[in-house]
């Protein structure tokens, strides 16, 4: 069976993975026949950079230098098995109350209309306690029966003897299981394998 997938505005690594737009409305959004990954995360927990990571190219998600200005879903096509959707950052101290209000509604509608969503890769800070935002985060997705997957991020930045505890206090902070958080580094690469081992049975379950 062929797939009719939307045709992407631009694309990277040889036409590996294909950029479909920012879209401010979830209602905007094209529909795939692809299993889809969300990623959610604050404004400064390294989004994007780990998207890239991820993707294996250095440009496909906007590493920007004011976070949490952006309040729109980017989509991406890879490798066309799966479809990536980058959700706006949230949290971020500096960014007007007008474009914070605008959160809530557009994730909700996101969360509520995609069919084809299969997880919600939900990005948190290794070095830092368990911020309210992200737990209130999570419940949500628990509460709507979404599977979630931790990723935290910058752990390369802790010495290599603090990381596995950093990891357990998140995981018992948040009432994860062991599989449903991953040690994560953009810069480094380590957990980039264990992330894809889930994405790669998602996308082969299909939508």
């Amino acid at each position: 069976m062929t797939l009719t997938l939307p045709k992407p505005v631009r694309t990277f690594a040889g036409g590996r993975v294909g950029f479909l737009g920012s879209f401010p409305r979830a209602d905007l959004l094209p529909q795939t026949p692809l299993p889809e990954i969300a990623f959610a995360g604050r404004s400064n927990v390294g989004k994007s950079s780990a998207i890239n990571r991820l993707l294996d190219v250095k440009k496909a998600a906007r590493v920007s230098g004011t976070p949490g200005r952006t309040q729109a879903i980017n989509l991406f096509l890879v490798q066309s098995r799966l479809a990536f959707a980058d959700l706006p950052g949230y949290g971020f101290a500096k960014v007007p109350d007008e474009i914070k209000r605008q959160w809530k509604p557009l994730i909700e509608g996101y969360l509520a209309q995609r069919s084809t969503l299969k997880l919600v890769v939900v990005l948190i800070d290794a070095r830092h306690d368990v911020q309210k935002l992200d737990a209130e985060l999570i419940w949500g997705l628990r509460q709507a029966d979404i599977p979630i997957l931790v990723l935290a991020t910058k752990s390369d930045k802790l010495k290599r003897s603090k990381r596995a505890a950093a990891w357990s206090k998140l995981r018992k902070d948040l009432g994860l299981k062991l599989p449903e958080l991953i040690g994560f580094s953009s810069s480094e690469g380590f957990g980039v394998p264990e992330a894809w081992e889930r994405f790669d049975a998602i996308a082969s379950a299909g939508a």
